[in-house]
């Protein structure tokens, strides 16, 4: 296969960052320890697996870790190590800004700073900001602000705020339900419509989303709503492939999704290595033979988006 893809789910662990968090108690995340991160890795892993560009983000607990003048000064760390990684290697990296939600004023002035200052490909949004999930009222003045820019928003998930099961990591089921909550909350609350300019990526094939879409849209005719509305409205996002190359979870999104929606996601370095391989193998067996939905996913539907990656 020709190198070309674009990885919309890859993260970055900065030294200074990581070794922030462990100074704060935090060793994990979402039940992984946090892995090694460097740029020549992440080049080394896409040369593996043909992905020519990786577009990065901070994964969770992200920034904010209770005090909002930290949690600003830290995402301001953590975006100028992105831009000036995008500004060297601008071939094989962008970058998702970090904002430091649920501190809203915070996360506004990060959001203008890194978007218009430092060129950042997007922001990357937590599903739940310490318990308050995306779509609520409070982060109003952040969503509107980004409709004006026609921002592309990665939407990645965080620990449920509730306690976990007992041998079942985080990441193995609590994040697709984050995830799954955030979107549903975001068309609770009209965001897709009332902010139409926003380009919203979930993560992970979008959780259990695709396979649950109907349920939540009946669901939401008790609250007055038009079911098939709600479904447009679900259906409105944009996925990534992260740990969903699978012949149970490809089929359900691609018969969910609209046309152009679904882009390539990999999940570096907290997928290791080898479920990389695993997952990618996966997607490319199941377009085996389909060149359209194989070019589209890997990386022509992430132009739309990224056409500065072109």
């Amino acid at each position: 296969m020709s190198m070309g893809r674009i990885d919309v789910h890859q993260h970055l662990l900065p030294g200074g960052y990581v070794e922030w968090l462990r100074s704060e108690g935090i060793g994990q995340a979402g039940g992984r320890e946090l892995p090694a991160w460097s740029a020549d890795g992440a080049i080394a892993l896409m040369d593996d697996n043909s992905i020519s560009t990786g577009v990065l983000s901070l994964s969770t607990p992200g920034t904010h870790l209770g005090d909002d003048a930290r949690a600003l000064d830290k995402a301001r760390e953590v975006n100028d190590f992105g831009a000036e990684l995008a500004k060297d290697r601008p071939d094989r990296f962008g970058y998702f800004a970090t904002i430091p939600l649920p501190y809203v004023d915070g996360a506004v002035q990060e959001a203008v700073r890194a978007l218009e200052e430092l060129g950042a490909d997007g922001v990357v949004l937590l599903a739940n900001n310490r318990g308050t999930y995306l779509g609520d009222p409070a982060f109003e003045p952040l969503m509107a602000e980004l409709d004006r820019r026609s921002a592309v928003v990665f939407v990645h998930p965080a620990e449920l705020p509730a306690p976990a099961v007992p041998g079942l990591p985080p990441f193995a089921a609590d994040f697709l339900l984050d995830t799954t909550r955030a979107a549903a909350n975001l068309v609770l609350h009209n965001v897709p419509r009332r902010y139409p300019n926003l380009k919203i990526i979930l993560s992970h094939a979008g959780g259990f989303l695709p396979y649950a879409a109907h349920r939540i849209a009946v669901t939401f005719i008790g609250q007055g709503r038009d079911s098939g509305e709600v479904f447009e409205d679900l259906s409105s996002f944009y996925f990534d492939t992260a740990l969903s190359g699978s012949p149970t979870a490809l089929p359900s999104l691609l018969a969910f999704a609209r046309p152009g929606h679904v882009l390539f996601g990999s999940d570096w370095p907290f997928a290791p290595d080898l479920a990389v391989k695993y997952f990618t193998d996966g997607l490319d067996a199941y377009e085996s033979g389909d060149t359209d939905l194989h070019q589209a996913i890997d990386s022509a539907n992430a132009l739309a988006l990224f056409p500065r990656l072109a």
